[in-house]
């Protein structure tokens, strides 16, 4: 089961939605079950900069199905994945990435978003996950 465009486009809407509800502005990204970039927008004013870190917040909540967060949490010096944001050319080990789960449970993508405080990120990528 893949994502479609269709639910990533509801996906993004829920996403500003709730970044608007913050005022914050924001790059937000969907990413298939490939890792694949399907939908991305970057609100009026969002920071250029966090384009790619968007992008690259979906890709690694996908390659490695948790949200990044947890990812960064295991990544500490002498943590099990210490330095694994350096492969996969490059992955993003703190909050703002989250997987997107069908209603039977399964992933179906991911979310990246970044552009604010990374509580901020993670709670717009937390909405956005769950607006299917």
């Amino acid at each position: 089961m893949n994502i479609t465009l269709e639910q990533a486009e509801k996906i993004i809407e829920v996403a500003k939605e709730k970044s608007i509800s913050l005022n914050t502005k924001m790059n937000i990204s969907v990413v298939d079950t490939g890792a694949n970039l399907l939908a991305f927008v970057r609100m009026d004013g969002a920071w250029l900069g966090s384009a790619d870190i968007s992008i690259k917040k979906a890709k690694t909540a996908r390659f490695f199905d948790m949200n990044t967060g947890a990812i960064g949490e295991l990544s500490q010096p002498g943590g099990p994945l210490f330095n694994i944001e350096h492969s996969n050319n490059g992955l993003i080990s703190f909050p703002g990435g989250v997987p997107i789960k069908n209603k039977k449970g399964e992933i179906i993508g991911a979310i990246g978003v970044s552009g604010s405080s990374v509580e901020n990120d993670h709670a717009v990528a937390l909405a956005g996950s769950l607006a299917l």
